[in-house]
């Protein structure tokens, strides 16, 4: 069985190592006892910023993967901020036929 990346250890690194000015606004994620895709997303962005070429930013969107929980929390921000699906595809730089695909199949789970 895989087991998944160890994300704490991982940022808690990187914070010490390269931006330690930066762990002060990660620290809240970090005290989670477990952390969801969308706070490694979030953690991510912290740290790095929007810092990522075109190129690796790519190749990055072709290997993501949501797990449900994640996917039901992503149209449940949809929901509670109303935004249209093209405004949650570019704020969670997903596809627009993504975000469709996942409501005809997660509709049931949100109601």
């Amino acid at each position: 069985m895989n087991n998944p990346p160890y994300y704490k250890k991982i940022f808690n690194d990187i914070l010490d190592r390269k931006y330690p000015e930066k762990r002060m606004k990660c620290q809240k994620l970090l005290d989670k006892e477990n952390l969801t895709h969308l706070d490694v997303i979030t953690i991510n962005k912290l740290i790095f910023g929007d810092k990522i070429s075109p190129e690796d930013d790519k190749f990055s969107q072709q290997h993501r993967f949501y797990s449900e929980s994640a996917i039901i929390q992503m149209l449940k921000y949809q929901y509670d901020n109303k935004v249209s699906n093209s405004q949650l595809a570019r704020h969670f730089k997903l596809s627009r036929n993504t975000v469709a695909r996942w409501k005809k199949h997660f509709t049931i789970t949100l109601k």
